[in-house]
């Protein structure tokens, strides 16, 4: 039969039949965007716009005073936001960095490795998917008192090293890796630290993109640990900072300054996603999540 060019299920090149679902399609982007457009607009409002009546979605008069605000301005106890900015950053690229190779290595032994304690491990992890932060705050209180962690840096990165969803994720991309050709590298006389350096890793770049991310923004948008763990302002985060930004001095001035930190706070996470999306839809769709 007869078929003309463009008009197939999944077509190679544009037909106006298309036009239909693109009209769809752009619509649902600008609905989509337009929650991030309103963020970047917010955060150049001068303080009239900030509160005027009716509320102004576009910014008119634009102004960099909300940031002037935010970097010159310090806490009750003298730290200045720079600090809590620093100290999210360098605890972000730690636990990033970390999570990767915690999170793939264990990946790569529950998933290819055979011990005793395999089963156990893997059932314990499953079962931690199912608890919410909410829900386990005092026993991780006791777990990180007991490991002497109270007050200091390390509490930001030690306890975020174990990410459930993170590590399922990860097992599950491995599992897709042929048994074939593990057992053709040790043939070769490769071990096990060979396999998972020059085999797994290059194969599973989309998980450990997707450990990245879960990673990240866990640990940026994170103000719980600085709240319940930490007594010293110099290592508390940005997010514990802008929780408490609307409470110091002028509430009303303080709602620009918010702003300002709220854009900040947003940025990261949206520049990483939208770099790495790609690879997080590829580990989803390996991951045996449908």
């Amino acid at each position: 039969m007869a078929s003309f060019k463009g008009t197939e299920i999944n077509p190679r090149y544009f037909h106006r039949s298309q036009i239909k679902f693109y009209v769809i399609l752009i619509i649902v982007a600008i609905i989509m965007g337009l929650p991030i457009v309103y963020i970047f607009n917010h955060a150049f409002k001068p303080i009239d716009e900030l509160f005027a009546w009716p509320p102004r979605f576009f910014v008119i008069n634009p102004t960099f005073k909300n940031f002037n605000d935010l970097f010159q301005m310090a806490s009750t106890t003298g730290i200045p936001a720079s600090r809590y900015l620093f100290n999210s950053i360098i605890i972000a690229i730690i636990v990033v960095v970390a999570s990767i190779v915690v999170g793939s290595m264990a990946g790569f032994a529950l998933s290819k490795l055979k011990f005793k304690l395999k089963k156990p491990m893997l059932f314990a992890n499953n079962i931690a998917l199912m608890f919410v932060g909410t829900a386990v705050v005092i026993p991780r209180y006791l777990v990180v008192e007991s490991l002497g962690l109270i007050d200091t840096f390390w509490v930001h990165i030690i306890p975020s090293l174990a990410i459930p969803v993170g590590l399922f994720l990860i097992k599950q991309f491995i599992d897709q890796i042929p048994e074939e050709l593990i057992e053709a590298a040790k043939i070769d006389g490769a071990g096990h630290f060979r396999i998972y350096w020059s085999i797994v890793l290059p194969l599973i770049k989309p998980a450990i993109a997707t450990i990245a991310i879960v990673a990240f923004q866990s640990t940026w948008n994170n103000a719980e640990i600085s709240t319940n763990y930490i007594n010293r302002e110099s290592i508390k985060t940005f997010a514990f900072y802008l929780q408490t930004l609307t409470n110091q001095g002028n509430a009303v001035a303080g709602q620009g300054i918010s702003a300002a930190a709220s854009l900040i706070m947003f940025v990261p996470n949206l520049v990483i996603f939208i770099f790495l999306q790609k690879n997080v839809m590829n580990t989803m769709a390996h991951s045996g999540i449908k």
